[in-house]
């Protein structure tokens, strides 16, 4: 009796590499695992859209702001209020930019990378890398474009990278484990935007709180991870699926 597309195995139906519901494939079997995919296809509209609006605005208030050197009116209001909280504050917001630091940074990446491989999902550790590294990456190109400073004039604040880092972080980890626990559009989305709205809050008021950079500041940190973190984990979806695509050479034995 013949057989119709994909056969089937222990009841079920192999699928493609790269399927949809972001399960892996080895051998030509499932590998039952979910999640294997960094951006599901259920989020990659939402994020995608969404990412589009989040650089314009960094752009535009980059031309706005640019050369600046003292806060606007929205900065100012911010800040005179973000400025008034006591001693314990003041050490909550150290403990927040502590994060944000090399040190911090380091340990907080090193944590996810060893997770992820710990789960064997290779690519996931490569994004907790290249996520956070490249939104990081725009802002240090961004801060000497747009030229503005605070406390001197070696001091260049916009965007903030501190923002950016734990953002795209939060982010990150935000979209792996949607993609392990495979939910849909509204809950994926639900979760990754509350996630990245979460830690960019913590940072940026613990940036203003420091007097280390301006409101806008944060906010066009927190655009910026968020129009370039989308895009590094689709990049590395493409590039693990390229690889996976390739057909394997085989050396083939004559009369074998």
């Amino acid at each position: 009796m013949g057989r119709g597309r994909g056969s089937a195995v222990g009841g079920g139906v192999s699928a493609p590499a790269g399927a949809p519901d972001g399960r892996g494939v080895r051998g030509g079997g499932v590998t039952g695992r979910p999640g294997r995919v960094l951006l599901p296809p259920p989020l990659r509209g939402p994020l995608g859209w969404g990412a589009v609006p989040a650089a314009l605005l960094v752009a535009l208030l980059g031309m706005l702001y640019a050369g600046d050197s003292e806060p606007g009116t929205v900065d100012a209001r911010v800040s005179a209020a973000a400025e008034g909280g006591g001693p314990w504050w003041r050490k909550a917001a150290l403990a927040v930019d502590f994060l944000g630091e090399p040190a911090g940074a380091a340990v907080l990446v090193g944590a996810a990378v060893t997770g992820c491989l710990l789960l064997r999902w290779p690519r996931a550790a490569v994004l907790a890398v290249t996520g956070a590294g490249l939104a990081v990456a725009a802002t240090t190109l961004l801060k000497p474009w747009v030229g503005r400073t605070i406390h001197g004039d070696d001091n260049l604040s916009y965007p903030s990278g501190h923002t950016a880092f734990l953002t795209a972080f939060a982010l990150t980890a935000a979209l792996l484990v949607a993609g392990r626990l495979g939910l849909g559009r509204t809950a994926g989305t639900a979760l990754v935007l509350g996630a990245a709205l979460a830690a960019g809050a913590a940072m940026g008021w613990a940036q203003v709180t420091l007097g280390a950079h301006y409101p806008t500041d944060v906010l066009g940190g927190w655009c910026t991870a968020s129009a370039v973190t989308p895009a590094a984990a689709r990049l590395v979806d493409r590039v693990a699926d390229a690889g996976r695509a390739r057909p394997s050479r085989r050396r083939v034995t004559p009369g074998a």
